[in-house]
């Protein structure tokens, strides 16, 4: 995340991206009742433990929103695996947050093909729109956060934005509040 000189450097409370101290209270397990049920029925699907990384990530940041470096420490237990593997992991793949997000997590496809059809101006109506003002920084409700991406896959439907699960092709910045307003 970078501060640019005409933009005001969010306070200490809006953020919540990268760099941001974050005080959580003492972590909980995440694989416990119906999550470990869970992994458990998952690992019968997989030749070794190690297979089942990804989807064992995946419970995590269901579960929690993001993927801590307890909560790494806890699959690697869980995996039998060495938690700087899972700590690899987790930071290769940019799906897997490494910090608390907004409910709403917004990734924007920036790459050239949808750069030059305009995908600054929906990453400017996002951040007006939300009240993120930055990328990377949730917003103060809590709602919303919004990061660039480089190619989510759709360079024929510029700009392509993925809101949580839900991929949208050919965003505009005039759609974007109606996009948002469709958000429970």
């Amino acid at each position: 995340m970078t501060f640019g000189p005409s933009t005001p450097k969010p306070s200490p409370d809006q953020l919540t991206a990268h760099g941001a101290e974050h005080d959580h209270g003492p972590y909980e397990a995440v694989f416990t009742g119906a999550a470990r049920a869970e992994l458990d029925e998952l690992l019968t699907r997989y030749p070794n433990k190690m297979a089942a990384l990804l989807p064992a990530l995946w419970i995590v940041q269901r579960e929690r929103g993001w993927v801590s470096d307890d909560a790494m420490a806890e699959v690697a237990d869980v995996l039998a695996l060495t938690p700087a593997y899972v700590k690899g992991v987790v930071t290769f793949y940019t799906m897997y947050h490494q910090h608390p997000v907004g409910r709403y997590f917004i990734q924007v496809c920036t790459t050239t093909p949808c750069h030059v059809c305009g995908a600054e101006g929906v990453v400017d109506a996002f951040l007006q729109h939300t009240g993120c003002g930055e990328l990377g920084v949730t917003s103060a409700d809590g709602r919303f956060t919004v990061i660039e991406v480089e190619c989510l896959g759709a360079c024929g439907f510029a700009t392509p934005v993925m809101i949580n699960e839900q991929f949208l092709e050919s965003v505009t910045p005039a759609r974007v509040p109606e996009i948002l307003a469709a958000l429970t």
